[in-house]
């Protein structure tokens, strides 16, 4: 009897492998990475990263309808200062393909996209994070959560769904969810996330806040402290 074989990258399975650098760093700034034809990759690299030395790296995806711009002020500042690069990935359609139909383009971006990244820095595997607000959040539980052999942190604002079809690893997660969230209520949202993760073990911070969907800088600033807990502060 022949066996099917799955077909994981369907699953959500990313084909990403840490590699050492082998091509010119990036400057200080913002950079549009040039990957792809329509909604383009973008990559804020901070001062004073050393291309050799393993550095952290959040991969930080928008909400239903948004864009890098709309999404990246929320972490460029902690970038910044904190001295983590930051990827912001754009949704092929208005949002992440596995909110419309499931696991395809997007995933095979999202693999051009960490590759071109490690291509021009070293990455530090025990700080390798996504996050994401409203679906960006949604995809980044999701994602995670099916590629903790790379994933170390999930940073989840807001997030609506979790849709896990090929967990894998281990990754630390922090959650934060607002009381006050008509557009993905607490109760079938950010709560029911924790009840899951805590059942199965993982390792997670569970932030419950008075706000609405919108984004809370506090809550953010709560998940990069925890996404950098162990490494020290710059400056």
């Amino acid at each position: 009897m022949v066996r099917a074989m799955l077909d994981l990258s369907l699953m959500g399975r990313l084909s990403f492998r840490h590699a050492p650098p082998t091509r010119p760093a990036l400057p200080p700034g913002r950079h549009d990475l040039g990957l792809f034809d329509t909604r383009d990759y973008v990559l804020v690299v901070p001062e004073g990263i050393d291309p050799a030395a393993p550095t952290p790296l959040v991969t930080l995806f928008h909400g239903g309808g948004g864009s890098a711009e709309k999404i990246m002020p929320i972490l460029r500042t902690h970038a910044q200062t904190r001295g983590f690069l930051l990827l912001v990935p754009q949704s092929l359609f208005p949002t992440w393909d596995i909110v419309i139909a499931g696991n395809g383009p997007d995933r095979e971006r999202l693999d051009v996209g960490l590759a071109e990244v490690a291509s021009r820095f070293t990455l530090d595997p025990g700080h390798f994070a996504f996050a994401g607000h409203s679906d960006g959040g949604s995809y980044s539980l999701s994602t995670g959560l099916s590629n903790g052999r790379i994933v170390s942190h999930i940073l989840a604002f807001s997030a609506g769904f979790m849709t896990v079809l090929a967990q894998e690893g281990e990754p630390k997660v922090f959650i934060a969810h607002g009381q006050r969230d008509t557009q993905t209520p607490i109760g079938t949202a950010g709560r029911s996330h924790a009840r899951k993760l805590r059942r199965a073990g993982y390792d997670l911070t569970y932030v419950e806040h008075p706000g609405p969907h919108a984004s809370q800088p506090a809550m953010v600033q709560l998940g990069v402290d925890y996404f950098l807990r162990d490494v020290a502060r710059r400056g």
